[in-house]
């Protein structure tokens, strides 16, 4: 190549996989230059992916100088804020993630899913009941389902986590001078520790609580500063991505009405469905990145300490080693297939369990109750976006019954 990809390689279809990550799957690994002019090694071969996900000489400290930023300086302005777990490598990412990854245990799928079906039920009827046909599916359906799941999950109210996004967007985007800064860094620790000292005065059966009843139970008080980049993280959260699938699911299955009455009716079928969906969109495909802490070997590739490395999933997750005829969306395959739509290794999403269950809960409720759902114009006039940085899928999608 006499010019290299600019990373992140952009879509403008859902199933589109660019012809810029074409050119990396001979070799499995490339360079590509990054908005910030500085240049790192773009994985696309699953084998590779999963080695550089769950090596511990790849680091995911965004707050290291050398990291694979995608502007100068913004994530270092995290440094007023405690550790966010996503930035942290190690024990201390281990220590930070064991209680989030309890509420996706059985135990606490089994206490989250009833408050997720019951969710689910009231919002499609509120839906449905709509007579100013057709109504978008997207934020007036699939986003306020992501933002109820955020809801239950963390238990504070979403006007709040929008409040919370705002500062953390403010303090990392609209902020140039250290006065500025730490004025924003400020109101956002506020907020977020009033936030959570309300939330102490009522504690219920959701993420946060437990977490403020262990701070007490092993240390007799809180420190809100501490706790407060657990719930910040997690209200930037997968909300965006979440309701993108929901909305994809919703126009697979109506494009593919006679796979979709074999799917509703066999519940094994419509999960291995499911999966096959999220494989294919793979709606985060940007993600994640990586810090080379040592001189490694990717294949026959050295790569070098300080060397950035990203894993895009789309690519990865339509490689011929995922499952045979990876571009195609085959709804009927036989079994999942071992993509990494979650990521893999110590920082996969731990809510890879939680998502596939939430969208066959809506897929299953939406159907059940209008069988007459369809698209209000031809598919081919849908429009697409990115919802925030990544999610990648409808801007609208008008439907009627």
């Amino acid at each position: 190549m006499t010019e290299l990809p600019t990373h992140p390689i952009r879509r403008k279809l859902p199933d589109e996989l660019p012809p810029e990550y074409e050119t990396l799957r001979e070799r499995g690994i490339g360079r590509v230059t990054l908005p910030t002019g500085k240049l790192a090694w773009m994985v696309v071969r699953p084998e590779y992916a999963r080695f550089v996900l769950s090596d511990p000489r790849f680091s995911s400290d965004k707050m290291s100088d050398d990291f694979p930023k995608m502007t100068p300086n913004s994530l270092n302005k995290l440094k007023y804020c405690a550790p966010f777990m996503i930035n942290l490598d190690g024990p201390e990412h281990v220590e930070q993630k064991k209680p989030v990854i309890a509420e996706f245990s059985p135990a606490g799928l089994a206490r989250l899913l009833p408050k997720l079906r019951e969710a689910v039920s009231e919002r499609v009827d509120e839906y449905l009941a709509r007579t100013d046909k057709p109504v978008d599916l997207v934020m007036e359906l699939a986003y306020p389902i992501a933002w109820r799941l955020q809801e239950i999950f963390l238990g504070v109210p979403k006007a709040e986590q929008k409040k919370m996004r705002d500062n953390v967007w403010h303090l990392l985007m609209q902020t140039a001078t250290e006065e500025e800064e730490r004025a924003s860094a400020a109101r956002l620790n506020q907020h977020a520790e009033e936030v959570l000292r309300e939330k102490a005065k009522n504690l219920g059966d959701d993420l946060m609580s437990r977490l403020i009843q262990r701070e007490l139970d092993e240390h007799g008080e809180v420190d809100w500063f501490k706790l407060s980049p657990l719930m910040l993280s997690n209200a930037q959260g997968i909300h965006n991505s979440t309701s993108t699938m929901l909305a994809l699911g919703v126009l697979t299955l109506l494009s593919h009405p006679e796979e979709r009455a074999t799917l509703l009716a066999h519940p094994d079928r419509l999960r291995v469905a499911i999966d096959e969906m999220l494989r294919f969109y793979s709606v985060n495909d940007g993600t994640p990145m990586r810090l080379a802490t040592e001189d490694v070997r990717i294949g026959d590739t050295l790569v070098k300490a300080g060397d950035g490395v990203v894993v895009p999933t789309l690519p990865v997750n339509r490689d011929p080693a995922v499952c045979p005829y990876p571009n195609h969306l085959d709804l009927m395959r036989e079994k999942t297939t071992r993509h990494l739509t979650f990521g893999h290794g110590p920082h996969q999403c731990p809510a890879n369990r939680l998502v596939p269950e939430l969208m066959e809960i809506f897929f299953t409720t939406l159907f059940e109750r209008a069988p007459t759902l369809a698209l209000a114009v031809p598919e081919s006039e849908l429009k697409y976006k990115y919802h925030s940085i990544q999610a990648f899928g409808p801007a609208e999608m008008p439907l009627t019954w």
